[in-house]
């Protein structure tokens, strides 16, 4: 776009000089001619009264001063038919025209020949003088050249302007492309300065930003609704768990318990898969004291159905974590969802925050096992999905152990917000 911007204004910069210039040669030519012209005219003419008048002797001193002084041939035709006086030359048609009294300027080989009829007593003589082509163009090539250079210099300076303008119009739709790329390779936080260029530029800038939030909008919908979709069938997959645990074939306990994990492991990956989608897009800090809360009331119904006793302490007042809060939803619930899938009903468990942003799942039942722990997978062939979506949102920092009296510890350490 640069380079044709550039080209459509040196075709138009040239254009207009060529209209422009061209006539204006043309008329230093014609100025040159006519000045030339005048001056031989001028010079002729100041021997007329000598001519009209005088003797031959004084007609040819005359004459020859004028030759010596002008370097133009000077010739005068006496009517008496005699030798002309001065520059010998044939007669001409323009002569015998002057010699009915008449004044005029004829072409001539290129040159300009100029007659004049002067009357005497003895009839009428004509003085001829003739501007040769070098005279008529005394300085025309000089102007000319300085036309051209004069053109050349304005085409560059054309160009030049031409090139700015191109660049500034041309930086903010490369600068718009390359926000439109980052869109495109979902880095949703990408933003268009507002070009100061034309408005037609500004408009699309604002459209783009526009877009860019309008995508964010809907990702944040379109996960939010994931989400809940998956927080809501966390609720009866664990009463399918333990109603499955509870049947009395071996056989038929297995073939039900691997039925729920299968799509226990497929809700959980519609759930990462929903967060790992939106991550670029999602602010990585929230409270952690109102997620807690909201997950624990969430899960209070299941625990009041099934005879748990629950314990909730939270510190007072806000505290900001360096999760988003969908990711730690989604670890609260695959904690409290463990709680529920390996622990017999009536079994009481705790939940606690503290300020130092500490997340503490605690419960009654038979713990885990060693190479459990180690693992960081459940006892009673669970999946271990859960406790992975946890330490991923703790960013590693997931400690598991066995409580001195039993019971299962589950220790979730939350990083600081990050720094505006």
């Amino acid at each position: 776009m640069r380079r044709r911007l550039t080209l459509l204004v040196a075709a138009t910069t040239t254009l207009t000089l060529i209209a422009f210039l061209v006539p204006l040669a043309l008329l230093l030519r014609d100025v040159a001619e006519d000045r030339a012209t005048g001056r031989a005219t001028a010079d002729i003419q100041g021997i007329v009264p000598v001519v009209g008048t005088g003797d031959r002797p004084t007609i040819e001193l005359v004459v020859d001063q004028l030759v010596a002084m002008s370097g133009r041939t000077v010739t005068v035709y006496l009517p008496d038919g005699g030798a002309p006086v001065g520059t010998p030359e044939p007669r001409t048609a323009a002569v015998d025209l002057a010699a009915t009294g008449t004044s005029l300027t004829a072409d001539l080989d290129g040159g300009r020949e100029i007659v004049i009829g002067v009357g005497r007593a003895d009839g009428t003589a004509v003085i001829r003088t003739v501007v040769p082509p070098a005279d008529l163009t005394v300085g025309v090539t000089r102007a000319w050249l300085v036309l051209a250079g004069l053109g050349l210099l304005l085409i560059v300076l054309g160009l030049l302007v031409a090139d700015r303008l191109a660049r500034s119009l041309v930086r903010p739709i490369d600068e718009l492309s390359a926000v439109s790329y980052r869109l495109a390779r979902a880095e949703l936080g990408a933003r268009a300065r507002m070009p100061a260029g034309p408005p037609e530029l500004r408009q699309v800038a604002g459209a783009l930003n526009h877009l860019a939030e309008r995508i964010q909008v809907l990702l944040r919908e379109e996960r939010e609704q994931v989400a809940d979709l998956s927080h809501r069938l966390r609720t009866p997959l664990t009463a399918l768990r333990l109603e499955a645990e509870s049947v009395g074939d071996p056989d038929d306990r297995a073939r039900v318990t691997a039925g729920v994990d299968s799509l226990e492991r497929a809700v959980t990956g519609l759930i990462r898969q929903a967060r790992w989608r939106s991550a670029e897009s999602t602010d990585a800090f929230c409270d952690a004291v109102a997620v807690v809360r909201d997950r624990v009331e969430f899960w209070s119904v299941l625990a009041e159905d099934t005879g748990r006793a629950m314990r909730l302490s939270l510190v007072d007042g806000p505290v900001l974590v360096g999760v988003a809060a969908d990711e730690l939803a989604a670890a609260v619930d695959a904690l409290l969802g463990n709680v529920f899938a390996h622990t017999p009903d009536g079994t009481p468990f705790a939940v606690s925050l503290s300020a130092d942003r500490v997340l503490v799942v605690s419960d009654a039942g038979p713990g885990l096992a060693g190479a459990a722990v180690s693992r960081g997978v459940s006892q009673g062939g669970g999946t271990g999905l859960g406790l992975d979506i946890a330490r991923q949102a703790a960013g590693g920092a997931l400690d598991i152990s066995n409580n001195p009296g039993g019971g299962a510890v589950v220790v979730l350490r939350l990083g600081p917000p990050p720094r505006s």
